[in-house]
């Protein structure tokens, strides 16, 4: 049950963040980029302290495991995927970006499925197109 509880407590960050975040970009007149900027400089403080002597853990962890979440984490959803948000938080209403951003999980599963071998059961591709056949309904005008 903790795992569960965990993701709705991101998904409660993530959609709360998401109106301030819209909120500040708009109010200080903000580009993407400097928003991102300060979105990521405030997060890697509030990770720093929460990490702390764990940190160690990099020093033997080899370099594949290092390269992938740098790539995957920093430069693809860290870098990209954050100002691309940011860019659609400025240009379109919250209730249109959010749905679609988040459809995040669906393009995780199916890069599952291509790189790492994974299946999924009738039941999760049934998810996944009603959450397709969702996202379509709000993103429509």
């Amino acid at each position: 049950m903790r795992p569960l509880l965990l993701a709705l407590a991101t998904a409660a960050a993530w959609g709360i963040g998401g109106y301030f975040e819209k909120k500040g970009l708009h109010a200080g007149n903000l580009s993407p980029q400097v928003g991102a900027f300060l979105r990521t400089a405030v997060a890697l403080a509030v990770l720093g302290l929460a990490s702390g002597p764990e940190l160690r853990q990099l020093a033997g962890a080899p370099p594949r495991a290092l390269w992938s979440i740098a790539i995957g984490g920093g430069i693809a959803a860290g870098g990209l995927g954050i100002l691309c948000f940011y860019a659609a938080l400025r240009a379109a209403p919250i209730q249109q970006v959010m749905p679609i951003a988040f459809t995040s999980p669906l393009f995780g599963a199916l890069t599952a499925m291509a790189l790492g071998g994974e299946t999924i059961s009738v039941r999760s591709a049934l998810g996944m197109l009603l959450t397709l056949a969702g996202i379509g309904l709000i993103a429509s005008r």
